[in-house]
C-alpha cells in the first residue's frame, strides 16, 4: 500500500479541515403516510413501501411494518429496542454513522441536516430480552421519556435471529441496524433543501481560543458509556469499534454531536443512552453554551466501563492523567448504567478530586421500590456533587393500553423491569423503572432528580 493509498485527498492537497459543525434544523410537527417520502412546512411525508424495502435489504428481517405514533395516543410500544435522530450529511463526511454504515472518517464538521422535535423508534414484533424497555405515549407515564413528547416514526419488526430468541441478552443486530439504514435513507429527504434555523458548533484547538477564554476554569465532560460485555456486540460501538476494546481518549464535542457513536444493547433499559440521545446530547450543548462566558470548555474525556477491578483501576488511572496533561479545572462525569458500573463512576470522581479537579457526577440510582436502600453500590465521601436522573427500582402501574409490539415480552423475556405475573388478566400491568426505555435520561433530558431534605 502506497501512501496516496491511505492519506485522505484533502492532506495531499495540504488542506486540513477544522472541527466546525453545522447543524441544520427541520422541526418535524407531524409524520403522514403519503406516496412519496419528503419534507415540508413542518410535516415529514414517508411513503411506507418504500422504506420498508430499505428495512428489508437485511435478508434476516423477516417481518416489518411502519407506524406512526402521537404524544397522548394511549398506546404503549414494547420491547422498544433503539431510537435515532433521522438525518443525513450535508458535507464533511459521507454518512451519520461512520465507522458502521459508511467509511470511517472523523464526524464533526460540515453541516449535517436533522429532523428535529421527532425520532425513529425500532419495537420487535415479538421477543424482547433484559435490555429492552417501553414507552408510553399518553396516560400518566407519558412524559417519564423524552419521545412520549414527541411524534415517532415507529419500526416494528422481527428477525431470524433464532440463535438469541430465547436467551435474556440480545444483541438486536438486525433491528438496530434496520433503524439505523432508515434513519438515513429518510434524512436524505431535507439534504437539498434550506433549515429553518442552523445550529453551529465550533471549538476551536485548545491552543487557539485567546487569552480571554484560556483564563476561564477548563472544563471536561467525562463519559463512561455502557462497555461492560467482554462478548462483542452488544457494547456501545464509538466509530464501530467496540468500546469494551478502547482505553480513555480525548475527543471532540462534535464527534459525538455528528454521530461517532452507536447505542449498545446491553444493561436495564432506563439507564441507557439512546443513540438519539448520544447525537443530540443535551449536557454538551449546555457546556458549549457556557463556553467563553463562565468555562472553557476542552472537550470530551470517554472512558469505559469495566468489569474486573484492574481494569477499572486502569481506565480511571489514564482518565486521570488526560485531565492532568489537558489542565483540567472540573469535569462533569456521567455513568451509563448503575450496579458494578459505579465502582467506576465513584472512583473516577475520587480520583479527579485527588488530582485537584473538582467533579459533578451524573447518574441515576437504585434505592430500592422503598427510596430506602444505598443509591449506588460504591459510595465515597468526596462524591460530594451528584445529580441523580432517577431511581431504577420505582414501581409503575399502568391501565390497559393498546400494545405496538408484544406486552408479553414484558414478563416473558427477562426485561430488566418486568417479572413473570406482572401483566394482569385484564391487561393492565405493573412494572419497574428499570424498563422504562431511556426513562432516566442520563444524557440531560431527565426531568427528575433526588433532593436532601
Amino acid at each position: 500500500m502506497s501512501r496516496r493509498d491511505w492519506v485522505p485527498a484533502n492532506l495531499e492537497e495540504g488542506v486540513i479541515s477544522a472541527m466546525r459543525l453545522e447543524i441544520g434544523a427541520f422541526h418535524v410537527t407531524d409524520i403522514k403516510f403519503g406516496d412519496h417520502t419528503g419534507y415540508s412546512k413542518g410535516i415529514l411525508t414517508v411513503n411506507k413501501e418504500e422504506l420498508l424495502k430499505v428495512v428489508k435489504e437485511d435478508e434476516h428481517i423477516t417481518t416489518a411494518d411502519l407506524k406512526i405514533v402521537h404524544p397522548g395516543d394511549d398506546v404503549v410500544l414494547c420491547p422498544v429496542k433503539e431510537a435515532v435522530e433521522m438525518r443525513c450529511k450535508v458535507s464533511g463526511g459521507h454518512g451519520i454513522f461512520p465507522g458502521v454504515l459508511s467509511e470511517m472518517e472523523i464526524a464533526g464538521s460540515g453541516r449535517t441536516h436533522c429532523l428535529q422535535d421527532c425520532s425513529l423508534l425500532v419495537v420487535g414484533e415479538h421477543w424482547g430480552g433484559f435490555q429492552d424497555g417501553l414507552i408510553a405515549m399518553g396516560g400518566k407515564y407519558q412524559h417519564h421519556t423524552i419521545f412520549g413528547d414527541m411524534v415517532n416514526l415507529v419500526l416494528v419488526a422481527d428477525t431470524d435471529e433464532e440463535f438469541e430468541r430465547h436467551e435474556q441478552q440480545k444483541k438486536n443486530h438486525a433491528l438496530r441496524w434496520a433503524g439505523m439504514r432508515l434513519a438515513e435513507y429518510v434524512g436524505q429527504c431535507v439534504k437539498e433543501l434550506e433549515p429553518e434555523n442552523v445550529e453551529v458548533y465550533d471549538l476551536p484547538a485548545l491552543n487557539e481560543r485567546g487569552p480571554e477564554v484560556d483564563k476561564l476554569p477548563r472544563v471536561v465532560y467525562l463519559l463512561q458509556p455502557q462497555t461492560q460485555m467482554e462478548a462483542m456486540g452488544y457494547n456501545t460501538l464509538i466509530y464501530g469499534w467496540d468500546g469494551n476494546h478502547i482505553l480513555p481518549t480525548f475527543m471532540h464535542p462534535n464527534e459525538l454531536l455528528d454521530g461517532c457513536l452507536v447505542s449498545g444493547s446491553f444493561m436495564p433499559t432506563s439507564s441507557k443512552i439512546s443513540t438519539y440521545e448520544f447525537a443530540v446530547n443535551p449536557m454538551i450543548k449546555k457546556l458549549y453554551e457556557q463556553h467563553g462566558k463562565t468555562i472553557n470548555f476542552l472537550g470530551v474525556v470517554m472512558s469505559t466501563l469495566n468489569v474486573k477491578m484492574d481494569e477499572k483501576v486502569r481506565c480511571v488511572k489514564m482518565a486521570g492523567q488526560i485531565c492532568t496533561s489537558l489542565g483540567v479545572d472540573a469535569a462533569v462525569v456521567v455513568e451509563e448504567g448503575y450496579g458494578n458500573p459505579d465502582v467506576d463512576y465513584t472512583a473516577m470522581l475520587v480520583e479527579l478530586e485527588r488530582l485537584g479537579i473538582k467533579t459533578i457526577g451524573l447518574s441515576d440510582e437504585c434505592t430500592g421500590r422503598d427510596g430506602a436502600s444505598q443509591p449506588l453500590v460504591s459510595m465515597n465521601p468526596v462524591t460530594d456533587a451528584l445529580v441523580s436522573t432517577g431511581n431504577v427500582s420505582q414501581m409503575y402501574e399502568f391501565p390497559k393500553m393498546e400494545v405496538i409490539g408484544e406486552l408479553e415480552a414484558l414478563a416473558r423475556d427477562g426485561n430488566s423491569g418486568g417479572w413473570e405475573g406482572c401483566i394482569h388478566p385484564d391487561g393492565s400491568f405493573v412494572m419497574e423503572n428499570n424498563g422504562m426505555f431511556c426513562a432516566n435520561h442520563i444524557s440531560g433530558y431527565s426531568k427528575r432528580t433526588c433532593a436532601d431534605f
